[in-house]
């Protein structure tokens, strides 16, 4: 199964009213991203216990570890999840960034270090979302 028909399956398992608005958003993201790589991430460890959710990536960079190996993983990422939808900005070294940039301009989130967590894409602002999303995607991690 290739990527995008991983991604096609998880958008189909979830309940409707998410699915419309997760369909939404990755059609915005991969647009405003074109020729990033795309990510499926199941949310299984290597035994197949559930550990998160699944998300749908986009981007990549390489996180390294203290030991000197290191891991290929995705920019930008987008879960549904049981109150909301979920979206990540990974490796940012400056976890107040996301806080300090967008939390007061974005509407009706939770923002962390991050994550931008909402109830429903009518509660944010999707500018300032793309907004964070650039930064995240356009940071340079390595």
């Amino acid at each position: 199964m290739t990527t995008e028909e991983k991604i096609t399956a998880y958008l189909y398992s979830i309940p409707e009213n998410k699915r419309v608005e997760m369909m939404m958003l990755h059609q915005l993201i991969s647009q405003h991203f074109p020729g990033k790589r795309l990510w499926y991430e199941d949310g299984k460890n290597e035994e197949g216990k559930v550990v998160s959710n699944p998300n749908i990536g986009y981007g990549q960079y390489t996180i390294r570890y203290a030991k000197g190996s290191s891991r290929k993983f995705f920019r930008v990422g987008l879960s549904a999840n049981t109150t909301g939808i979920s979206v990540y900005i990974i490796g940012l070294s400056d976890k107040t960034l996301l806080t300090s940039r967008f939390a007061e301009k974005i509407g009706k989130a939770k923002v962390t270090g991050y994550c931008i967590k909402f109830r429903t894409i009518k509660d944010i602002q999707l500018e300032v979302l793309l907004d964070a999303l650039d930064l995240g995607m356009n940071t340079k991690h390595d």
